[in-house]
């Protein structure tokens, strides 16, 4: 006769993976295009450390002293923009609950005030706006076994790469997770291409479609969160 295993431990689901997709691929749309619109004003990545530390390279051994400076502040502003994330959000893993809609109020804060300082040509606006990825990129989190990272993208090319060597030696890759991180490139690239018409449009000013895009998901999911409460 069956019996009831009580012994055995519930797994839960933090989210189903369709919110977690949208909102990954989401969050990439937004970082492609807020680091096209700076590569625009200043052509220095800020959604990902790479490109900057390079130029940093060149600008000590050239000795071009007021770039060096910008450039330092970038790399110090998606630093202190990742410790604000960590202090905030306070968790890898993906779970309903914790304060995303406070970084993402956050993000849309900072990068509100990147497109003041750039509108009246401060480049330290530039530093804001790698603050705010950095914000984002520290929101970062496992969701059952797969690191997701939104601000760049050479993670997630190199994970599809080995997912396609994993088929192709006939190992089992779930295909939700190609799917998943295949859509955040999408997600990327559509949000940089986004980015680059916006640019040309609006200049800089185009930052602040993204500023409000990151205040309406945080005040969305706060909103989310206050009718999942309720309902518990």
């Amino acid at each position: 006769m069956p019996h009831l295993r009580t012994n055995v431990p519930h797994r839960t689901k933090p989210f189903e993976r369709g919110p977690v997709f949208a909102g990954a691929v989401s969050l990439a749309g937004m970082a492609g295009y807020i680091n096209v619109v700076v590569l625009g004003f200043f052509n220095v990545p800020v959604s990902h450390m790479s490109g900057a530390v390079s130029r940093l390279s060149i600008d000590l051994t050239t000795s071009n002293h007021p770039d060096l400076i910008v450039v330092d502040s970038i790399i110090g502003g998606f630093l202190v923009g990742a410790v604000v994330s960590g202090i905030v959000i306070g968790g890898q893993k993906l779970l309903p609950g914790r304060r995303y809609g406070l970084a993402l109020l956050m993000e849309g804060g900072v990068l509100a005030g990147a497109v003041a300082l750039l509108r009246a040509g401060n480049p330290l606006g530039v530093a804001l706006a790698a603050m705010a990825c950095g914000i984002q990129n520290g929101m970062g989190s496992s969701y059952r076994g797969l690191d997701i990272r939104t601000t760049h993208v050479t993670g997630t090319v190199t994970d599809l790469g080995v997912m396609m060597g994993h088929w192709i030696r006939h190992r089992r890759v779930p295909p939700w997770k190609f799917v998943m991180l295949l859509g955040i490139v999408t997600g990327f690239f559509a949000g940089g291409l986004t980015g680059a018409l916006a640019f040309r449009r609006f200049g800089v000013t185009a930052l602040a479609f993204a500023s409000a895009g990151c205040l309406a998901a945080g005040t969305t999911y706060f909103a989310w969160l206050q009718r999942r409460t309720a309902r518990s």
